[in-house]
């Protein structure tokens, strides 16, 4: 067993930080678009169609690289491939400076969309440093590096302000390149490769490493994961749009307040871990899912003039949110989809322990599609409705539906007294679908 203390000292400890650090920088990369799009839409005159495809568009290299990028840290490890994953990068963002047209950007965001692949080389390699008990907790340390789209945010606005968005695409550049140098000379190699590597032994072939994804079980989380984490990634490139937008704010103003949604999606995602290894992870599930639904039912009612007629003539009342007011409910989104993120990924190391790789890169891959899919359909009910709270409408009704289908799944699964329902604070017992032996 590993205890707290143990989880922050030692080797244990330098794996975690390290990758949770390279994690936020990457993000902080991936998210970019969400600040110097602003300035690009406007430089080329693009509609919200448009504009919603050039903030999504590193979001779909960073979801299915996911899966390739899986299989590679599986099979040589995260030390080698983090930093190559980082190098890559740092090659694309440096280049995306010489776009000068449309469909230039857009192939290079694809070179800098492999920012968001970082995720799942960090979660098999972070998870290979810890027990089943304490891995809810470190992969929620670990994935509290979404904070890198606060870190754009936050400090990307100003960076345009100072420099121009070219200026600031090359610092991002270099920040990433250091961190890969840093990264590669400072890790260390699992204890799962270096026992791979001491004896001999055979890596498993990629057909062996695809093999869980057969599980319906898998698709249901990927489901899960497609609000909560694509939901995030999404609403992080939006929300500065759509203050800017809606309520006529100025793009640094803008970036601070999506930042403030941006924080606590992120860093309470160890809390969610936490939270995910002492009462479970469905229960962190049913607490994200409810508390998001009413939040994205306030936000989703657009701004509006009631007039009716009463006793002594018209009465008149209005509906809608400051922008404050507005604010603090996306802080409290982000708070129950950093605790629902944690959730979904504390599953994956204990039902399918020899296949994190795989079957995390699935369920990343699907979650990263919804940060790809949903910005282009924000955009496209923006352009068709002209109603500007239709994005999040479109979020009530995905959520909506997943709610739905996880209660059912898991009254199905009681009913049948199957196995799986074991309490998720005691999933040790359950074993691999796929190999048979106990995790």
């Amino acid at each position: 067993m590993v205890g707290f203390d143990g989880m922050i000292r030692g080797d244990q400890g330098r794996a975690l930080w390290l990758s949770t650090f390279a994690f936020t920088v990457c993000f902080a990369v991936w998210t970019i678009f969400s600040i110097i799009g602003v300035e690009i839409k406007a430089e080329l005159g693009l509609s919200d169609t448009q504009f919603g495809l050039l903030v999504a568009t590193p979001v779909l290299t960073g979801s299915v690289s996911r899966i390739f990028l899986g299989v590679w840290t599986e099979q040589f490890g995260g030390r080698i491939i983090f930093p190559l994953q980082m190098a890559v990068t740092a090659i694309a963002v440096w280049l995306l400076t010489a776009a000068d047209s449309y469909p230039l950007f857009l192939l290079a965001a694809l070179g800098v969309g492999l920012a968001g692949g970082s995720f799942i080389v960090g979660v098999a390699y972070v998870s290979r440093w810890y027990d089943t008990d304490h891995q809810g907790t470190a992969l929620g340390i670990f994935g509290a590096g979404n904070v890198g789209a606060a870190v754009t945010n936050f400090g990307a606005g100003f960076l345009v302000v100072a420099y121009g968005w070219e200026g600031a695409a090359n610092i991002y550049a270099v920040a990433i390149a250091i961190t890969a140098v840093f990264f590669y000379v400072a890790a260390k190699t699992d204890p799962h490769e270096a026992e791979r590597k001491r004896t001999g032994a055979r890596v498993a072939s990629v057909a062996q490493q695809l093999a869980p994804l057969r599980s319906v079980q898998i698709w249901r989380f990927s489901t899960y994961y497609f609000f909560v984490f694509g939901g995030f990634v999404a609403l992080a490139s939006f929300l500065p749009r759509y203050y800017t937008g809606a309520y006529g704010l100025e793009l640094t103003l803008a970036g601070i307040l999506a930042g403030l949604y941006s924080l606590p999606g992120s860093v309470f995602r160890a809390l969610g871990g936490w939270m995910s290894d002492r009462w479970g992870a469905r229960s962190v599930m049913y607490l994200t899912f409810i508390v998001s639904l009413a939040c994205l039912f306030v936000m989703s009612y657009p701004e509006t003039h009631y007039s009716i007629d009463g006793v002594h003539g018209p009465v008149t009342f209005a509906f809608g949110l400051s922008h404050i007011q507005f604010a603090a409910l996306t802080v409290l989104l982000g708070f129950v989809m950093s605790l629902g993120k944690a959730a979904v990924y504390k599953h994956i190391p204990v039902y399918y322990p020899r296949h994190v790789g795989s079957v995390g890169g699935l369920v990343g891959m699907i979650g990263g599609l919804g940060g790809f899919v949903l910005p282009i359909g924000f955009g496209i009910l923006l352009d068709v409705t002209g109603v500007w709270t239709t994005p999040f409408m479109l979020l009530f009704a995905i959520v909506g539906i997943s709610t739905i289908w996880m209660h059912v799944a898991i009254r199905r699964m009681e009913r049948r007294r199957h196995p799986a329902l074991v309490e998720e604070t005691h999933l040790s017992d359950v074993p691999d679908p796929v190999t048979g032996a106990a995790s």
